[in-house]
């Protein structure tokens, strides 16, 4: 599942939403605004969309369920002006085994990075 929203990450909430009848193993990560960047103390991120998230995230998606035999994937990116200490995004995988949630997590995490459709503002105080 791929969700693009402007709303808060609520972990509890979206445990419920990973399937995991036959996990042995579920791994979330969940990436947050943190307080500096290269030296430089941090105010706020804005995140914007620059073409099809929606899509760009099935693509990702799309790519772990065919290189990984996984349970389930869950992918959340928000958009909007994040603080410091706010979940930017979700990545989190259920599988019957732990390495390989492990494995698909961090390949997920890494393709969110690289993203096209979204641009960052960041602000400094």
């Amino acid at each position: 599942m791929e969700i693009v929203s402007d709303k808060p990450i609520d972990p509890i909430e979206v445990y419920g939403l990973i399937k995991k009848h036959t996990a042995g193993s579920i791994v979330f990560h969940f990436a947050v605004v943190r307080p500096s960047t290269e030296n430089k103390t941090t105010n706020s991120i804005e995140y914007c969309a620059n073409g099809d998230v929606n899509e760009e995230l099935r693509t990702i998606s799309d790519e772990i369920r065919a290189k990984w035999k996984i349970e389930d994937v869950l992918i959340i990116r928000r958009l909007g002006q994040l603080n410091i200490g706010d979940i930017i995004s979700l990545v989190a995988v259920s599988s019957p085994h732990r390495q390989e949630a492990f494995d698909t997590c961090r390949y997920g995490v890494e393709r969110l990075k690289k993203m096209s459709t979204i641009t960052k503002k960041e602000t400094f105080v």
